[in-house]
């Protein structure tokens, strides 16, 4: 089995990460993993339109986790100045969770931040995913109290968790 190597997206990549980030989150491939939405939310999780636009943001970058020519996880980053940036997209691959890959991920997105020079790295996480939450605390995220709508068309009305970590400039 070949190394896990992280690195910035490329435009080529998109059609393979939108596939990958949908199995991460809806679906049976998605049931294999922890961290999925499948029992929580229907529809697609993205579509290429929103996945291009973030790819185009010059305030975003998108990492990917590459075996080989295989994506198996992704994070993104979007500068929000004055003093903070959002994280977004943290997924693994159900085969690959519990490797550390997740974590791995994480870790590079907040080094982005901090050569941002960015105080804070903020997030959210849809209510409910509880084993989730506490993950990202213990990779020292705090709630923020703070509740945002999730738009997505839902039989009941859900939300998102805001989180966030002070970040320590590079």
């Amino acid at each position: 089995m070949s190394e896990i190597v992280i690195g910035p997206a490329a435009a080529g990549d998109l059609p393979a990460l939108e596939f990958m980030v949908e199995n991460c989150y809806r679906g049976d491939h998605a049931r294999m993993g922890w961290t999925h939405e499948a029992d929580m939310l229907r529809g697609p999780r993205l579509d290429s339109g929103e996945l291009a636009s973030v790819f185009a943001n010059p305030d975003a970058v998108i990492f990917v986790a590459r075996q080989g020519s295989d994506i198996v996880g992704c994070v993104t980053v979007t500068d929000r100045p004055p003093d903070s940036a959002y994280i977004g997209m943290l997924c693994v691959d159900p085969p690959f969770q519990s490797s550390g890959l997740g974590g791995r991920l994480l870790a590079t997105a907040e080094l982005l931040c901090a050569n941002l020079g960015v105080v804070r790295a903020r997030m959210s996480v849809v209510e409910g995913r509880d084993e989730l939450v506490a993950w990202y605390e213990r990779k020292g995220y705090v709630r923020t109290g703070e509740r945002e709508p999730f738009h997505a068309p839902q039989e009941q009305p859900m939300f998102f968790t805001m989180l966030e970590k002070r970040i320590a400039s590079a």
